[in-house]
């Protein structure tokens, strides 16, 4: 894919003429897109583009077969028991501890991608490896074609994680290591940067609880009073099932939201009710 719009995760700012930062545009209206910006994907020419807010909204929830542009979310889900031994990993020709792989809409396939100092590398993936390394995986089956990826990173412990993502976020990985790469193995700086990345995934994104063996652990208690609930896990996802618009349940008095966990909607409960809320190609950052 080609991201014009993620250049300044790879270049230190620039100033204008007057020696302020250059501002960002939206490349669907041309309005200024804001320092904290969303993307958008152009299906058809795979493109990632910069977008106002506006813009972003209006093709947020476009997900039809015919949609030019898709909004890209920012939901971040984090499997660290992600099921892969070395064998698939070696299956799937990844020569390097981190790749993401994404669903490509236009082609109907699973690419892979790796990050290098030339930028997103494409990876020769069998979809047979894929397709089993995903039903060993079914809380990160739900990823969105063109929109989200999922992040393996290889553990130095030989262990792998997952961390489903927004695609802008792995080019935004893609673009810290193409500045911070010195020399044959990155050096210092770059191994710092990939791992203050991953530090911000983990921060920032909720836990899956993995299914296994066919356990269902979708539906769990609620914290009894005055337990944090921080620290608990996320249920895992559903097909068609989008946890970033459920709501939270009502505040208690003297109570923070902030510490509630979401409830998953029950099978055969009405939603209606409820709050609704790339690949390579040239240039890899903008």
């Amino acid at each position: 894919m080609r991201a014009t719009g993620l250049r300044r995760f790879r270049e230190p700012p620039r100033a204008g003429r007057s020696g302020e930062s250059r501002v960002t545009l939206c490349e669907v209206c041309a309005a200024p897109a804001g320092e904290d910006h969303g993307h958008v994907v152009n299906v058809e020419r795979r493109r990632l583009l910069c977008a106002c807010r506006a813009c972003h909204l209006l093709f947020t929830g476009d997900t039809s077969d015919r949609a030019r542009y898709r909004a890209v979310p920012r939901r971040y889900l984090h499997d660290p028991r992600f099921l892969l031994d070395a064998a698939d990993w070696d299956e799937m020709r990844i020569p390097v501890r981190t790749a993401f792989f994404l669903r490509d809409s236009a082609t109907d396939r699973t690419v892979a991608f790796y990050p290098s100092p030339a930028g997103a590398t494409e990876s020769p993936l069998p979809p047979e490896t894929w397709e089993r390394v995903l039903a060993a995986n079914p809380a990160m089956a739900g990823v969105r074609p063109d929109v989200e990826a999922l992040l393996v990173d290889r553990r130095p412990d030989g262990g792998f994680a997952c961390h489903l993502v927004p695609i802008d976020a792995c080019y935004e990985l893609v673009g810290l290591i193409r500045l911070h790469w010195k020399g044959f193995d990155g050096g210092r700086e770059a191994r710092e940067a990939v791992e203050g990345f991953f530090a911000g995934l983990r921060e920032r994104s909720r836990t899956v609880t993995p299914v296994r063996d066919g356990e269902d652990r979708g539906s769990q208690p609620p914290a009894p009073d005055g337990k944090s609930r921080d620290n608990q896990t996320a249920p895992p996802i559903r097909d068609g099932e989008d946890r970033d618009n459920q709501t939270a349940p009502p505040v208690r008095d003297g109570k923070n939201r902030d510490s509630q966990a979401v409830t998953p909607v029950p099978d055969g409960e009405d939603r209606d009710s409820r709050t609704v809320p790339p690949g390579p190609g040239g240039d890899d950052g903008g």
